[in-house]
């Protein structure tokens, strides 16, 4: 077994102890929010860095990224309190729904922020490569110290030409089933181990009246990147480790027949209309935050949701986690089991010493662990200095140990998408996807987006 499924294994034992304390779906007054912080970093002890060795007083330091509403909120009342208040900063955090469209042409513009939280390395690669970004190194960030910290493999998710310029900053697990627990105590339904026994479920949920599945990918300019999750998901195990590489490289093309064939594996639940709620051509329409809602009505309108560990956020207030719903592992496929995680990378345009004290504070412990003391979000720290005592929410505390465990064993992959050039996995695979959800046949949509592969 490996150390992400005995964890997963044991999370269902550990998420009655949640259903004292549900997750939230908005964050508490901002007040309330930093309040909470405070008493994280009060408890950690005041930063350690050296940020205090130079006057940050009124210290501007403009921040932006993808992460809206709730999250925006968190990351927001994580700055004023270890970052403004201790050291009278004004640093401040905006998120866009578009980030991924409005940065490239605030870059061109000459306008770009200080700093941005990237989800996607293959755009900080491509910043790196044309001269946009500063380096770790130039920061004066000491590398062997940060190896230390998050580990290299995801350091080197933002290293170009030697040098490094991401800094890790959140990460999610999202190899991950939310079901409805009433509904499987009842009908006596078995949590799927594998892929075929999970469409064998759906079946049975068809067949019992249910709809099984609620999937929905919209977000905004975004939209579609949930569907190349589930693909991602597939391939890790269906094509194996060494296949999603060289997918993610390059040298394993969309239209290859190992990634075809794992999306036609993907079609047996995502293109089955009557196992959608709202059928297939709905999917790009239905916002990724609004898509598990109906898991928690009366009766419920679906049983089963694809989403990772960040979810809950967007889940209402009253629900009780391992009562009202639960979660598995994404199943295996072919006894192929593994771990797709995603994250954030945050990255310097500019290097005045308030922008480098300002990185060093939001990555250290003491942030971290405060961003994950906050009720309402699921941010987990891939600072390896943080421990599951950081995490107000039981499932999020375990879905961090699970990150951080299959990274140590070697289990884990990066989502695909994020990697690739941006052209592809910001643009042709999100569209194509959705053009794949809405009619269009599956090996012209695929070839298209091998077409549009950076030389």
């Amino acid at each position: 077994m490996t150390p992400r499924r005995s964890a997963l294994a044991a999370l269902t034992l550990v998420l009655f102890l949640a259903a004292c304390a549900a997750t939230t779906a908005q964050v508490p007054p901002t007040e309330e929010a930093r309040a909470t912080a405070s008493g994280a970093d009060a408890a950690a002890g005041a930063p350690t860095t050296s940020a205090a060795a130079i006057d940050l007083q009124g210290a501007e330091v403009r921040v932006r990224g993808p992460a809206t509403t709730v999250e925006a909120d968190v990351i927001n009342a994580v700055i004023e309190t270890t970052f403004n208040t201790p050291y009278g900063a004004a640093a401040s955090y905006e998120g866009s729904g578009t980030f991924e469209e409005e940065l490239p042409r605030d870059i061109a513009a000459g306008e770009p922020p200080d700093v941005a939280l990237y989800p996607q390395p293959g755009a900080v690669i491509e910043q790196a490569a044309a001269g946009n970004l500063v380096a770790l190194e130039d920061l004066g960030f000491d590398l062997d110290e940060l190896r230390e910290r998050f580990g290299e493999a995801l350091l080197a998710l933002g290293k170009h030409d030697g040098r490094h310029y991401g800094l890790p900053t959140n990460a999610s697990l999202k190899s991950l089933v939310w079901y409805h627990r009433p509904t499987f105590e009842s009908r006596g339904y078995a949590v799927p181990a594998t892929w075929e026994e999970l469409v064998a479920l759906s079946e049975r949920m068809l067949a019992d009246g249910s709809t099984p599945w609620c999937i929905g990918t919209g977000s905004q300019a975004a939209t579609g990147w949930a569907a190349t999750d589930w693909l991602e998901d597939i391939v890790l195990r269906d094509a194996g480790p060494a296949a999603y590489d060289a997918w993610v490289e390059g040298a394993l093309a969309f239209d290859d027949r190992a990634i075809v064939a794992a999306a036609e594996r993907m079609a047996q639940i995502t293109h089955r209309d009557e196992f959608v709620l709202g059928g297939t051509e709905a999917i790009p329409d239905i916002d990724y935050r609004d898509a598990p809602q109906p898991l928690f009505e009366d009766p419920p309108g679906c049983l089963l949701h694809r989403q990772g560990s960040f979810i809950v956020s967007f889940f209402p207030d009253d629900v009780r986690l391992g009562e009202d719903i639960d979660v598995f592992a994404f199943p295996t496929i072919g006894g192929a089991d593994g771990a797709l995680i995603a994250g954030e990378l945050a990255v310097a345009f500019d290097d005045r010493p308030e922008v480098a004290a300002f990185l060093e504070v939001f990555a250290s412990r003491e942030a971290q662990c405060a961003q994950g003391s906050l009720a309402g979000v699921a941010r987990i720290s891939p600072n390896m200095e943080t421990s599951a005592d950081c995490y107000r929410d039981p499932v999020v505390a375990l879905s961090a140990e699970t990150v951080l465990s299959a990274l140590e064993a070697g289990t884990a992959r990066f989502d695909a998408s994020d990697l690739m050039p941006s052209a592809v996995g910001a643009g042709s695979f999100w569209t194509g996807m959705n053009a794949w959800m809405r009619g269009a046949d599956l090996e012209e949509v695929l070839g298209d987006i091998a077409d549009s592969w950076p030389d």
